[in-house]
Order: C-alpha cells, then sequence, then structure tokens
C-alpha cells in the first residue's frame, strides 16, 4: 500500500496542536507542525471559547501540512474536550461564540433539575456522570435565561463536530463526542428523546449519530484554496480526545485499566457494554462511547486544572513555571503539608488559584499554603494519588483481575505521569 498522509488536530481545555502521520509500511510516524494557546474570554458576562482564534490555528496547520512537501494529504480529523458545542443556523451559519463549560450559568442547575426529574431517572437513560457543565444543563441553563438561539438553531454540533463542519460544509454529531452531553440513551443507541421531552427541552437541532472513523466529506474548495492544498477527505476519529487517547492504549484482553491525563484525569476500563446500575450511579461513574461502539467505564478526576491555573496567575505576575519545574517542587516537596479537595466548588471557574486554595485551607483549618512550592505538592500530587486510589479501589471493574495501569500523558503534561504512578503504585 501506497504511503498515507494523515493531519489530526488534538485540541485540549489549555492547548491545541497539529500532528502530521505518516502511515508507511504498517510503520506510523508523527511530526508536530503547529501547537497554539486555547485560551477563554469572557464578554458581555459570558466565558466563550475564541472559535475564531481556534479555526485560524486549524487553517494555519494545514498550511504548515502543505508547506512541509508531504506529497499530498490523504485524511484530515480533530477531537477536543467534551460537553462543549455551537449552534448552526437555518441558513448554515454559526450562531454566535461557544461558551466554556467552565462559565457559571450552570451553577445549581442539578438541584433545580433534579425538582423535574429524579437523578435517578436521567442516570438509568444515559449513565452519564452528574457534572454541572455537561451539555444537558448547559441547554437547560439557556432554557431557563430564556435564550433565542436555541429556537434559532437548526442544528447542535459538539465542538470536534463544528469545527469539522468548518471544514466541510457537512453537519454530524459523532458517536464519542454525542455521549458525553448527558442527551444519549446508550441502549437504544441514539438520542434520548423521551427524556429531553420530560424535561421540556428542544430536540429538533439534534441530527444522526455517525461512528468514528465516517467519511464526512471532502476539505471545502474554500478551506482548499485559502490554505493551499487539493480536496481531500475529512474522516472524524474518536472525536472526544479520551476516546482517542485510549485507543492508543497498547494493550490487548481486558485485564488493564487506564488514567488519561491533562486538564481532566480519567481513570476507567474499555467495555463492549456500558454499565448502568445504582452502584454506578452512587459512585457517579460514567459511560463515555469509545471506538468501534465500545464504552469507557470511567470516574472524572479533577486533573491539572489547578496546577494550569495557578502557572497561569503566578505567569500574570510575571513568575513563570514551565510543568516539569512545577512537578518537581511537588515531588520533591514535605508531602501532606495541606489536602485540597479538587472538587471544591469555587476551583470549578478559573482565576485567582492560588487565592482560592489559601482560602480553602483557612476554612478546613489547615496551615495556608504561601510558597509556590508549597502550593504545587497539595495541588499537584495529593489529589491525583488520593482520588487515584480511591478510584481504583471503588471500582471491581479495575481493581479485579488488573494487571496493568497504562498511564496516557496529556500533550504538553507528561511530567504529570510521574505523578500518577506515584499515586496509584507508589513507586
Amino acid at each position: 500500500m501506497p504511503a498515507r498522509n494523515l493531519l489530526a488536530f488534538d485540541l485540549g481545555a489549555e492547548s491545541g496542536r497539529a500532528l502530521l502521520g505518516r502511515l508507511d509500511s504498517g510503520r506510523l510516524s508523527l511530526t508536530e507542525l503547529h501547537r497554539f494557546a486555547n485560551t477563554p474570554a469572557r464578554m458581555n458576562s459570558r466565558l466563550h471559547w475564541n472559535l475564531l482564534s481556534l479555526w485560524e490555528s486549524l487553517k494555519t496547520g494545514l498550511r504548515n501540512a502543505s508547506a512541509a512537501g508531504s506529497a499530498g494529504l490523504h485524511g484530515l480529523g480533530v477531537d477536543t474536550w467534551g460537553v462543549d458545542f455551537g449552534l448552526i443556523g437555518r441558513n448554515g451559519e454559526v450562531l454566535g461564540l461557544p461558551v466554556c463549560y467552565r462559565d457559571s450559568r450552570t451553577d445549581g442547575i442539578l438541584e433545580r433539575t433534579f425538582q423535574r426529574v429524579p437523578r435517578e431517572r436521567i442516570f438509568q437513560v444515559t449513565g452519564v456522570q452528574f457534572l454541572q457543565f455537561n451539555t444537558l444543563f448547559q441547554l437547560l441553563a439557556m432554557r431557563e435565561c430564556r435564550s433565542s438561539l436555541l429556537e434559532m438553531a437548526d442544528r447542535l454540533l459538539m465542538m470536534p463536530d463544528l469545527l469539522h463542519y468548518l471544514f466541510t460544509g457537512q453537519a454530524a454529531n459523532e458517536f464519542s463526542a454525542a455521549t458525553t452531553t448527558q442527551m444519549y440513551d446508550p441502549r437504544r443507541k441514539d438520542w434520548a428523546w423521551d427524556l429531553l421531552r420530560e424535561l421540556d427541552l428542544p430536540s429538533h437541532f439534534l441530527g444522526p449519530i455517525v461512528p468514528s472513523g465516517t467519511i464526512l466529506g471532502r476539505l471545502s474548495d474554500e478551506v482548499a484554496a485559502e490554505c493551499g492544498v487539493q480536496p481531500f477527505p475529512v474522516i472524524t476519529p474518536a472525536s472526544h480526545d479520551t476516546g482517542s487517547a485510549v485507543l492508543s492504549v497498547p494493550a490487548e484482553g481486558s485485564d488493564w485499566c487506564y488514567i488519561s491525563s491533562g486538564t481532566w484525569s480519567l481513570m476507567g476500563v474499555e467495555l463492549p457494554e456500558p454499565i448502568i446500575n445504582a452502584k454506578s450511579l452512587r459512585y457517579n461513574y460514567t459511560n463515555e462511547g469509545g471506538v468501534g461502539g465500545s464504552f469507557r467505564f470511567l470516574k472524572n478526576i479533577m486533573g491539572l486544572w489547578l496546577v494550569q491555573e495557578c502557572r497561569r496567575h503566578w505567569a500574570k505576575q510575571g513568575q513563570e513555571h514551565t510543568y516539569a519545574e512545577l512537578t518537581s517542587m511537588a515531588i520533591q516537596a514535605h508531602p501532606f503539608q495541606a489536602l485540597v479537595d479538587p472538587d471544591h466548588q469555587p476551583f470549578l471557574s478559573p482565576g485567582d488559584m492560588p487565592v482560592k486554595i489559601e482560602r480553602f485551607c483557612q476554612q478546613t483549618r489547615q496551615n495556608a499554603p504561601h510558597k509556590h512550592v508549597e502550593i504545587a505538592q497539595p495541588v499537584h500530587v495529593n489529589p491525583q494519588r488520593i482520588r487515584s486510589r480511591g478510584v481504583f479501589a471503588d471500582c471491581p471493574q479495575m481493581h479485579t483481575g488488573t494487571r496493568a495501569i497504562d498511564i496516557v500523558p496529556g500533550d504538553r503534561n507528561q511530567q504529570i505521569t510521574k505523578i500518577n504512578q506515584h499515586a496509584v503504585v507508589g513507586k
């Protein structure tokens, strides 16, 4: 088979990158072509993703692929974080900027929703962990504030679906991303239409769900001309980034589990069918779709978010730290000077993270950390160590018969692998 050149865009909640993969004689080589920041911005009291900047960064990656002289491209695909979405109007226009899942519009939405439809009912249908920023609750928050976009929208597209749409003009909802919405019924393998009616949510903008690996269409002539390439197929991968990350785990059989590390750390197992029962509800586990119709039974653990926010805060003050430096600080510092609950509600929103951590320690009658090294330890090591071991112990699907834990490091945060090794196996 002739060599194939495939362009992959991998976007996380902090940064993105363009990678050129060359498959030649069964061997895959990767070359990074472009790296860019992904920073939300506040406008009119809402925290938005900068879609225009992201789109320009993707086109830059495509131009760089053309300039690399790769003898033509044979495919392109995008993966991103889950739950966030864009809306497309009846004439194909993008309706506004996507709102970031860390926006405050969903504060208190869980309690208000459960007054209408019980928690047990929602989980029984969807099998998805309750997080206030899941797509379902973002839409409910929009309905509460009477957003006109809900009626104006012709299609709802998850973030990777939206970017694929900009490349091709073709609107489709990919399976792995759709399952993060808490609006998908894994038993019926379709949108949870009955549940949406019970919640009085519009559903006219939900389209057909396509599997990972679907050829959506060809790169539009407009984008191809702008980026100096010939049109070629656009193929949706497991467009939820965790789905693509877990697919890369070099494991066979069923005696392994994984930790996928980034802004969030996700710990779980890959299964042929979801697990939806009283215990998975009680422990707030989730079932996310993967390649080939598989499901990742997992727990979301607050990953590098606290570290990322501290790093941004210190950088604004003129004190830059690399992730390697922060990891070294955390490992070398005296352990358990303070314990921080990464799921503490004020930590969810961005800004002033070191101040929030100090305040949390004061409120819980601990010695408040002040120096960078003192803060690095409780936000970098302790939450990972405690939460990862707890998840592993609580889940029989993980600790029963598990012979290997595969740790998939995030994009530029590979130092976190050391932390997770300490967390789970203690060395």
